[in-house]
Parts: structure tokens; sequence; C-alpha cells
């Protein structure tokens, strides 16, 4: 009987305190971040083969690829964080795996982070490690940051792992994930008024992490005061949430924002500012 092994992670949106979970201010100061997941997915489709050899065909990107697992994976800039989840995991035998994705790589939703918790997720599965959340979340974090190299924080894989609304605290070298008990009428409230909406682009964040990093690392006060603020704000949108001030939310939301430009000159762009406005000005509170 062929195997067939499926996981899938969810996308997620960001509140409040992104970026305080990018080392190496979480080190030195701790970091806070308040997100909740959405239902849209990162998925992962395994079928296990009886030789050595891999094919990936990614939708996302409009990719199929084949390896040899005893030939060397060599990171080329296609698919590496599939070669990076590869070689962490010790892989030996063959598979084919199939991947996409609910929103586009580069929408600002933690894609590229939910589809390696979902390869972690299947791997663990196929070989049945006995993973905690905690370790595959930081596993994921290995693979992407450490292994593949690119930049960034932790709060997407521990978002992507446990799932729901979170308010993350990163202290050092550990993390807690601490589940929010938001009243249903509250996540009503929310879900109504909340709008996701598809800027028409996409983009990498590596350029806006650099940035972020430099100011930090050089003691640019501009950028420190930011991120210090940007944590307080996610304490205060975390206490409003779970006292269903929605209309505070909001508030503070729009300060998170004003906040999180001062980061980088990168965060931002004139079609962006000219659809928030537009939506402030048709009576949105933050964004």
């Amino acid at each position: 009987m062929i195997m067939v092994v499926r996981s899938k992670a969810p996308l997620r949106i960001s509140f409040g305190g992104g970026g305080t979970d990018v080392p190496p201010y979480p080190e030195e100061k701790g970091g806070a971040v308040l997100s909740t997941t959405i239902d849209k997915y990162a998925y992962c489709t395994l079928v296990a083969r009886q030789d050595d050899s891999v094919n990936v065909k990614s939708l996302d990107y409009d990719i199929v690829a084949k390896y040899n697992l005893n030939g060397g994976l060599q990171y080329d800039g296609k698919l590496d964080l599939v070669k990076a989840a590869i070689k962490m995991m010790g892989l030996k035998s063959g598979f084919d795996l199939f991947l996409h994705s609910d929103a586009p790589p580069g929408s600002g939703l933690g894609t590229s982070s939910a589809l390696v918790v979902a390869l972690v997720g299947v791997f663990k599965q196929w070989l049945r490690l006995p993973l905690t959340d905690y370790e595959v979340a930081e596993l994921a974090y290995d693979i992407e940051r450490t292994e593949a190299g690119i930049k960034g924080g932790k709060q997407d894989q521990y978002a992507a792992t446990f799932g729901g609304f979170n308010f993350m605290e990163f202290l050092g070298n550990s993390t807690i994930v601490n589940p929010l008990r938001v009243k249903a009428e509250t996540l009503n409230e929310l879900e109504y008024r909340l709008m996701l909406c598809y800027t028409g682009t996409t983009r990498l964040s590596a350029g806006i992490i650099d940035d972020q990093i430099k100011g930090y690392v050089e003691r640019n006060e501009a950028v420190i005061s930011a991120l210090d603020e940007t944590k307080q704000l996610a304490f205060a949108m975390k206490n409003a949430l779970l006292l269903g001030h929605v209309n505070e939310f909001g508030s503070l939301l729009h300060e998170a924002w004003c906040c999180k430009k001062r980061f980088s000159t990168k965060m931002t762009d004139p079609g962006i500012d000219e659809l928030y406005e537009t939506a402030r000005a048709s009576g949105a509170i933050g964004g």
C-alpha cells in the first residue's frame, strides 16, 4: 500500500509587537507579539517512495524539481526551505512532495514559515517523531532562520504551530505562548469588523528586517523607541481584547502601524499609504 501523509499549517495576522521577536532585541530586552491565525493555510502532501529520489511540486512557485538524497542538496534559491527541512530532519528514504498555500509568498501572512511548519508536521507524522508543539516550532525556526539563512523572528513559526489567538513572549532563548480566552462575542465583532486586503503586490521582509537590526545594533534612538513602544502596545492590545474593547483595539492598531513605520523606510510605500488613508477616511479605525 502506498503511504500518503498530509499536513497543513495556518497563516497568521499580527496585530502588535511584530519586530520585537527579531534578534538581538528579544535577547536583550524581551519581546512580545499578539497575533491570531486565520482560515488560510499552507498545505503539504507526502507520498512515500521505495527509492532515494525526492520529487517536489510547488504550485506557489510553479516549480517541479527532482533530487537524490545521496547526491547532496545544494541551496540555489529554489525550494531552499524544502532542502533545509530535508537536511535538518535527516531524511534517508525518498518521497514525492506536493506544496501549495492559500496566499502568495510575500503576502505578509507568514506564508513561508507556515510552509516550514507544515513540512515539519508531515515529516513528523511520516517518521512518527514524538515532537511537542514547542519542539516543532523551534525546529521550524532553525530550518528557516539557521539552516536556510532567512532573516526574521520567531513569531511566525510559533503562530503556525500553535494556532488560534496567542500572546507570545520572547525572553532570551525561551518562548512562552499564552493562548487567549477571548469572549465569543468579542471574536464575532472582531471578525465582522476586520478586513484583510490584498494590495496586489508581494514583497520579501528581509530588507525591512535588515534596517531594523542595523538601527537597533547601532543604537538608533528612533528604531529602539519604536521597538519599545510597539512591545508596550502589544500588551495594551491584549488587555483591550480580553476586556472586549474593540474600538480601543482598533485605535491601538493604528498606533502600532504608525510605530512600525519607524522601523524602516521600506515598511510602506505610496500605494499602501493611499490604501490605508482611504480606509481610514471611510471609517476604519486602524490597521
